[in-house]
């Protein structure tokens, strides 16, 4: 393991969580081939939720983005742990899919999913470029105001 990501981070001065239990029946990753699908992540922060509500309600534009940056960070460390503690094994993020808890007449998804696509390139490089969906939801689990998932591609 050569360490580039983990490099990466700690000069970003990134320090990744735990990665967190599944809430209910799923697992938080699968490899199939050379990908590596991540199931969406929460805004989770020493196990409490970063923010809860609306985004554009109880929830600011800058706290919706704070979320989407720490569902990033969770969606990097269950690829971590997915990956047996070896990060360098990310080749490309291929697709991260972001949702915004928000009521109908909000329109800045792209703005707050921004937080997490952020962290990839911050993180990945130019192999953090990828493809998304920023989408609203009338509500998410436990309150939260941003979920994310991602692919990987992985060697």
């Amino acid at each position: 393991m050569s360490g580039t990501v983990e490099k990466r981070l700690a000069d970003l001065g990134i320090a990744l969580p735990d990665a967190a239990a599944p809430i209910a029946n799923y697992v938080p990753a699968v490899r199939t081939g050379n990908l590596l699908y991540i199931s969406g992540q929460l805004p989770l922060a020493a196990g409490k939720m970063a923010a809860e509500g609306h985004v554009g309600g109880s929830v600011t534009v800058e706290q919706g983005v704070a979320a989407a940056r720490q569902c990033a960070l969770n969606l990097i460390a269950q690829a971590k742990l997915a990956l047996n503690g070896d990060l360098d094994r990310i080749k490309r993020v291929v697709k991260l899919t972001g949702f915004v808890a928000c009521d109908g007449d909000f329109t800045q998804h792209p703005q707050i999913i921004n937080g997490a696509s952020d962290v990839m390139v911050e993180v990945f490089g130019d192999a953090g470029r990828h493809t998304r969906a920023a989408v609203g939801s009338p509500s998410l689990p436990r309150g939260a105001p941003v979920e994310v998932d991602a692919v990987f591609e992985v060697s």
